[in-house]
């Protein structure tokens, strides 16, 4: 890294999974093709296409499993990759793509620049889409060597969508060591060490706990932005009592707490986070469900998104299915206010998304920039800032707790983002139908609550009438 570099701040690690995890290659490296969205160049009575015809024919490039298979192959390294004779990998991926709409929209960020450090014959070219999905070619460079290329990339183009990326193509062997995305940015005011509290509610999943504490701890890249880890734990079976627990704690020492307390569901539990957040000088508080798979770059790229937002915003992940391990459950959500329920932000996004049959580069939709209204609190940051303004969340024990808070932050003037490149893997729906059984009467009494509290229309608009088909 150049000295200008070593001034400028990273926003965003090049990263890959482990050799064995081929189901999650697709959403680090793209060994496929994509052409994006092909427009005509005009659009009038004489054109062939329109754009809506132009924007559904998108083609689906999605790379074989061989394909993927073989990009695993080629890891070598949580940063590194090996590009082979002849051959092209794509970074126009879910997690190494760079979210440009995001950071122009939300952050002071004026340009991005690019740092590629490569051993070898090759050539880097860089690309950008815009919010329909069109794709564009940038620049391009020769490799040799051992090299640090650059790239300086204004965030002006990026008013309603659009991402930056790289391609790598070998002539020999070529080695990607690591890439960095940088910015000359500074904190807003407030930020003070720019820390969270890592906080699990859980209730009787030991095994989830333990294994999400491994990583966390096998991750120490994460530690300097974050305060504590902390558990609270609401169950009969200890997360303590596991015999790995001892072990598994040791790299997180002086950072680690567990708070037991009685069942006072999600709410209860993610309230009290918020509660020790605020009290032991944290600037942020990461809510996390326990049955979940962390990606942990995750945590470093919320922190570091949440410290340069103009305002105080809170920042969550997108939810993966566990189960499926490359299919997005959603790219954003709102709540409909006449209905004063769970809604797209936008008719084409596709609820339960494979980015294994279908690529970043290839789906127009994951191209527009999504406002929110709130985000799941499968993992979401907040800053303390919001919390002593709007207070924790409300005791509703379980289901509607993430919305209505979202909802309330933003009429207090504290945004939502669901930030791209930030994900978790979750026990999906399928597995997971919480709209039946027991469960079933807190989502809609706190469907009724939250649109009686946040609606604008009178009586929570149609949510009565639509509650007798709940019943």
């Amino acid at each position: 890294m150049t000295t200008e570099e070593k001034t400028l701040k990273t926003l965003q690690r090049v990263i890959f999974p482990s050799a064995v995890e081929t189901d999650v290659v697709p959403l680090y490296v793209d060994a496929g093709a994509a052409t994006g969205v092909q427009l005509p160049t005009r659009f009038d009575s004489d054109a062939a296409t329109s754009l809506k015809e132009a924007t559904d024919a998108q083609t689906l490039n999605a790379p074989a499993p061989a394909a993927s298979a073989n990009a695993a192959r080629n890891l070598t390294g949580r940063r590194s990759i090996t590009v082979g004779d002849g051959k092209h990998l794509s970074f126009g991926t879910y997690f190494n793509a760079f979210p440009a709409s995001y950071w122009r929209r939300w952050t002071d960020l004026k340009q991005v620049v690019l740092s590629v450090h490569t051993s070898g014959e090759g050539m880097v070219v860089v690309y950008k889409s815009n919010g329909r999905g069109v794709i564009q070619r940038v620049d391009a460079k020769l490799l040799s060597g051992s090299a640090e290329t650059t790239f300086q990339l204004p965030l002006a183009p990026f008013g309603d969508g659009g991402w930056y990326w790289f391609d790598l193509s070998g002539t020999t062997d070529l080695e990607l060591i690591e890439a960095n995305w940088l910015g000359d940015i500074e904190p807003r005011a407030d930020v003070n060490a720019g820390q969270a509290t890592v906080q699990i509610t859980t209730m009787n999943k030991v095994e989830y706990c333990i294994n999400n504490i491994r990583t966390l701890g096998e991750s120490p890249e994460i530690f300097d932005s974050v305060h504590e880890f902390l558990i609270v734990d609401q169950g009969n079976k200890k997360v303590q009592d596991h015999p790995d627990f001892e072990e598994v704690v040791k790299p997180l020492a002086g950072k680690f707490r567990i708070i037991n307390q009685g069942n006072l569901g999600g709410s209860g539990g993610f309230s009290r986070g918020m509660f020790e957040a605020v009290n032991n000088g944290s600037d942020y508080v990461l809510l996390l469900d326990d049955d979940v798979i962390v990606e942990p770059e995750s945590i470093l790229r919320m922190v570091t998104f949440a410290n340069y937002c103009k305002t105080p915003t809170i920042v969550g992940a997108h939810m993966f299915d566990m189960f499926d391990r490359s299919v997005l459950h959603a790219y954003g959500e709102v709540v409909n206010p006449w209905r004063n329920f769970y809604d797209k932000p936008y008719d084409d996004m596709v609820m339960g998304h494979d980015l294994g049959r279908s690529n970043l580069r290839s789906t127009h939709w994951l191209h527009r920039r999504v406002d929110v209204d709130y985000n799941g609190w499968w993992m979401c940051l907040i800053p303390t800032a919001v919390i002593h303004e709007i207070g924790l969340s409300l005791p509703l024990f379980l289901k509607w707790d993430d919305a209505e808070y979202g909802l309330r932050a933003k009429e207090a003037g504290f945004p939502t983002v669901s930030f791209p490149g930030a994900g978790v893997w979750h026990v999906s729906w399928t597995d997971k139908d919480d709209s039946v059984g027991w469960q079933a009467y807190y989502h809609e009494r706190n469907r009724l609550i939250t649109a009686l509290l946040h609606s604008p229309f009178d009586k929570g608009g149609r949510v009565m009438l639509d509650s007798l088909f709940w019943m």
